[in-house]
């Protein structure tokens, strides 16, 4: 308690005139922003390929003697193979004898002695300006190289946009974790910049990234002067070279990172010893403000940093410091740099061809792909990206059954890459029946207890399938497998589209959300009624929105398809419900007669809501109406996850709960009416699908025979009130040869339109024009980088 109540007395002031220091900020971006498009002028990028057979390393120094002792020899052996290469040491005017050591023990190494400190970057600054090669590698003091790290990043800068081409970076310390990999990530979240290096084995390739290490990359010297080297606003350390990759970015360049050279970091070697942890954290804080007002230039996108800044800075200030928030000292010190750094996003500005999304985009490997690599408009194999949100195996619900279905058709037809999200790592185990048609399968498991969002616009559904890190492995998969094609299962994996120019991305809505939530209010009481109707109204905003930004889209049913383009006329080129809902009818036997008399059976996972609620109704409405009749009647529920025993009625024995089984054909083959007293949800059902092929006579409700017309007694009967519902199964019991008829015609129209050999086959010449269309119009687009 003392010591909170000693931060808040100490900084008190800084708390009141928080509000006025947020106001003379924005003032000040608001007024430059205004002059500068009044009187600034954009330069244009000077590319040009860089000479990549030589390099020179620049390491700045600064009362470092011990590590250059320790580090500097396997600098100097890397740099051995090739006489125009040079190693540049930059003294900060250190006072432990640094540069006579330095004359001494490596005559070899150039020494540039500083009269005084000018930071890592003024440091670096001028090592760059001395050097004599076109590629100027950066390392740290505290770095010891592989002997072969020099040629795989010349051979990084392969083309006139490359930027900087950074290392893989381990720790000395093989206990500590990789912190610190060289394989960065950035990104744009509550008003800030986030960073952090990823740690991904399989990325074993050189590979795009948000920024290259100050202490530990190879950099285009030309480029490098061209954006006035490291911002000497943000001395004495730290965020310099997150500030220069992102200028990078935004000027139309590429920054890279090569696995292949690797070094190996003390970590914090020098300003660790140096400088206490409080003073490292408020300079870091400080520096991310200035990042922010130096070269964030969308208005919406600063305005929502600058009330997140004073927000955070006020929380910090009531519940302690946090690296995830601003600081009123931060702020204050921020605010003192003002002149300086309004300079620098004035030059930034001027510097800029793309706009911050798309700077932010370019970076993520999904991205690049889209923007700097051709793909081809009509490749020999197309190579397809499966995104489910379920795992595939076994397939125990319906949705399961169309993805398992239609991945082993397709991976018959395309290099298919699978990305599943699974509850248990144990499941990984059943997918294994999908190595010979896939090339590549992924499995993430999926965290529960995502936050509830009060107040969110995004709908639970789509909230709790969040994941960062799925996020990266769909760019990752992208990138190593050059994907032509992604397929996305369920609207709630929607989120991860984007705004790609090249590659095609396809939608099968396995239900229309908005409307099977619409479809259950009538029956909740009122206050789940009023949370469902707050779900509804974010689904359908969501989907709504969300749509339009896939190039195809799939639905189960025509009827499917007519409630979504009555939102989205626009859309209609674009969807297709006769491509995804289907079964392998072959691998079903045929048995309109024989079975057993006076039995029905009721199918479906009970993970899907819609399942407990048709059964209970079945079961307290229809079931004791049936057994009046027919005494003998007996039911057989079959599913997975299924209530508990005592749960369910069982009728002195009439019921019977089977749960989960391995092979669902034989019951379709043995009982003698299927029931499917369905009262929610949207889309085609599975199961009936799979009864029709077996030839079991069926008994439906409207909605559960969704997408198969609305004649009773055509492919089955159909009935929504109880007594019709017991009465249309009795008819069955006793009209056998009417029962095998329907059971016919049904057989008919699904192995006709819902076979899943003819529809995979079409859903891959859908993907071959959907790219082709796509590839023609961003070839007749200008070619030139996002205009801002």
């Amino acid at each position: 308690m003392p010591a909170i109540l000693l931060r808040l007395i100490r900084l008190f002031p800084l708390a009141v005139l928080s509000p006025l220091l947020i106001l003379i900020a924005s003032l000040s971006l608001a007024i430059t922003d205004l002059l500068w498009k009044l009187l600034g002028r954009r330069r244009a990028p000077a590319n040009s390929r860089p000479d990549n057979t030589a390099a020179s390393v620049v390491i700045p120094n600064w009362n470092g003697r011990d590590l250059l002792e320790k580090y500097l020899p396997s600098v100097i052996a890397g740099m051995a193979g090739n006489p125009q290469n040079e190693v540049i040491v930059v003294d900060n005017g250190s006072t432990d004898g640094s540069a006579e050591f330095l004359a001494k023990a490596f005559p070899s190494v150039r020494v540039i002695a500083l009269p005084t400190n000018l930071g890592f970057g003024g440091g670096s600054n001028c090592g760059f300006q001395q050097a004599k090669n076109d590629i100027v590698i950066l390392l740290n003091s505290d770095m010891r190289v592989e002997p072969d790290l020099l040629q795989p990043l010349l051979d990084g800068f392969a083309d006139d946009k490359v930027f900087a081409v950074t290392c893989q970076i381990f720790f000395t310390d093989p206990a500590k974790a990789r912190e610190e990999t060289g394989l960065t990530q950035g990104w744009w979240s509550q008003g800030g910049l986030r960073v952090r290096h990823y740690d991904d084995g399989q990325v074993d390739q050189i590979y795009p990234c948000f920024y290259a290490g100050g202490g530990s990359s190879a950099f285009d010297r030309r480029k490098f002067l061209e954006l006035g080297g490291f911002d000497h606003a943000l001395r004495p350390f730290y965020l310099e070279d997150t500030d220069l990759g992102y200028l990078a970015w935004k000027r139309g360049w590429k920054v890279l990172y090569q696995p292949a050279s690797k070094v190996w970091h003390e970590h914090r070697g020098t300003i660790g010893k140096k400088f206490s942890r409080s003073y490292i954290d408020g300079i870091i804080g400080k520096n991310f403000l200035l990042f922010s007002w130096k070269n964030i230039h969308a208005p919406a996108r600063l305005a929502g940093h600058l009330f997140y800044t004073w927000a955070g800075a006020i929380l910090s200030y009531l519940a302690g410091h946090s690296p995830e928030r601003a600081s009123l000292t931060a702020l204050a010190r921020a605010t003192l740099q003002l002149p300086e750094i309004l300079r620098a996003r004035w030059s930034a500005r001027s510097l800029a061809i793309i706009d911050d999304a798309e700077a932010f985009r370019r970076p993520m490997a999904g991205y690049f792909r889209d923007r700097f690599q051709t793909l081809q408009p009509h490749p020999e194999r197309l190579n397809v990206l499966f995104l489910s949100p379920y795992p595939i195996c076994p397939p125990i619900h319906g949705g399961g059954v169309f993805m398992y279905q239609t991945v082993q058709q397709l991976g018959r037809l395309t290099n298919l890459h699978i990305i599943a999200l699974i509850d248990d790592p144990n499941e990984m185990q059943a997918h294994s029946v999908l190595l010979d048609c896939t090339k590549s399968l992924e499995f993430i498991v999926r965290l529960e207890g995502q936050p509830k969002g009060i107040g969110a616009m995004t709908p639970f559904a789509v909230r709790e399938f969040h994941s960062q890190e799925l996020e990266w492995l769909i760019h990752r998969q992208i990138y190593n497998k050059g994907i032509d094609v992604a397929q996305i299962e369920y609207t709630n994996m929607g989120q991860y589209v984007g705004p790609y120019q090249q590659i095609a991305w396809t939608l099968f809505e396995h239900d229309i959300y908005f409307q099977s939530i619409a479809r259950g209010l009538s029956g909740m009481k009122p206050v789940r009624r009023l949370k469902a109707t707050m779900e509804y109204l974010r689904a359908l905003r969501y989907e709504i929105n969300l749509l339009p930004a896939f190039d195809e889209i799939q639905t189960c049913t025509a009827e499917n398809s007519r409630e979504l383009l009555s939102f989205l006329p626009a859309l209609r080129n674009r969807m297709h419900d006769n491509l995804r809902a289907g079964i392998h009818t072959s691998d079903y036997h045929f048995r309109p007669s024989g079975r057993t008399p006076k039995t029905m059976l009721f199918l479906g996972s009970f993970r899907h809501l819609p399942n407990h609620a048709a059964l209970s109704w079945f079961l307290a409405n229809v079931m004791p109406l049936v057994l009046r009749a027919e005494p003998d009647a007996k039911l057989i529920v079959i599913g997975s996850d299924p209530p508990p025993a005592h749960t369910i009625p069982t009728f002195n024995g009439s019921v019977e709960l089977r749960g989960f089984v391995e092979d669902i054909k034989q019951p379709l083959h043995d009982y003698a009416v299927f029931v499917c007293p369905i009262l929610s949800g949207s889309g085609m059902r599975v199961k009936l699908l799979e009864a029709f092929a077996a030839g079991i006579p069926t008994v439906s409700t409207r909605i559960g025979a969704e997408g198969f017309g609305d004649q009773d007694g055509r492919y089955c009967g159909l009935a929504d009130g109880p007594e019709e519902f017991a009465n249309k199964i009795i008819e069955l019991f006793h009209a056998p040869d009417r029962a095998e008829e329907m059971a016919r015609r049904a057989r008919d129209f699904v192995t006709t339109q819902r076979d899943m050999v003819v529809m995979t086959a079409e859903l891959e010449r859908v993907y071959r024009r959907t790219l082709a269309d796509k590839l023609t119009r961003a070839s007749s687009r200008s070619s030139s980088p996002q205009a801002l």
